[in-house]
């Protein structure tokens, strides 16, 4: 299963939590010619490099895949972010 929504906290200086929740299918269609472009770029560079780009793409759906459920925790000092993929 795709993502569906990323959550995004993060601690303010202050103490306070932040959160913030970012839906991946509208991002991914403002994005789409942004993503159309890398596209092209990762296909010039599995062509460069020899890559098989079968294998360069059943490695990124399997990473898609693996995604939900996913928690990023980063914290430094008075700053923290947790990114949770749903």
């Amino acid at each position: 299963m795709i993502p569906q929504l990323v959550t995004m906290r993060y601690r303010r200086p202050s103490g306070r939590w932040r959160r913030l929740y970012v839906p991946v299918l509208p991002v991914a269609l403002v994005l789409s010619p942004l993503l159309l472009l890398a596209a092209l770029a990762g296909l010039v560079a599995c062509l460069a490099t020899r890559i098989n780009l079968l294998g360069a793409l059943r490695g990124t759906g399997q990473l898609l895949w693996a995604l939900p459920g996913t928690r990023f925790e980063i914290e430094q000092g008075r700053t923290a972010v947790l990114v949770s993929v749903r």
